[in-house]
């Protein structure tokens, strides 16, 4: 497969304010919780939402309880519109260094997403990605949309 596309490239309107879709892309509990695609479970080691901070998870495959780490550095970070940061993979068979770009909109419904993830390893197929991240969307919109009151 010469010439290989590495970017994905995804769009989702979220019945939620920006300030709570931000919040989820940078709260450990709440990542733990959409994140990992079906069928995986995450664990945050380490989390520094700041620019020049450091993250550090690991996704493990619930019914073979295979784990795989990967971390990163933030890039960018502006309040209620837009991450960016680095990601790589612990193992060596996928090397390289990932930039993930989120991009949050206001709009009349909630708040529209723009990601942007660019360099995958040549091992991770992009259509697999994609599946990926749709199962991770739909679980981030079951955490961000509930307008849950305090009482």
């Amino acid at each position: 497969m010469a010439n290989k596309e590495n970017t994905v490239r995804l769009h989702r309107v979220f019945a939620a304010p920006p300030e709570r879709v931000y919040k989820a892309f940078l709260d450990a509990a709440a990542l733990c919780k959409w994140l990992p695609p079906n069928g995986f479970t995450c664990t945050v080691h380490e989390i520094d939402a700041k620019v020049g901070g450091k993250y550090k998870m690991s996704f493990t495959n619930f019914s073979t309880g295979n784990s795989h780490g990967f971390g990163g550095e933030y890039l960018e970070l502006v309040p209620n519109e837009k991450i960016v940061h680095t990601d790589s993979f612990d193992d060596p068979n996928l090397p390289g260094v990932m930039v993930t770009t989120i991009v949050l909109k206001k709009v009349s419904v909630g708040t529209e997403v723009h990601i942007t993830q660019e360099n995958l390893p040549d091992a991770i197929p992009v259509e697999g990605c994609y599946l990926g991240w749709q199962d991770s969307l739909n679980l981030l919109a079951l955490v961000v949309t509930p307008e849950i009151p305090d009482n």
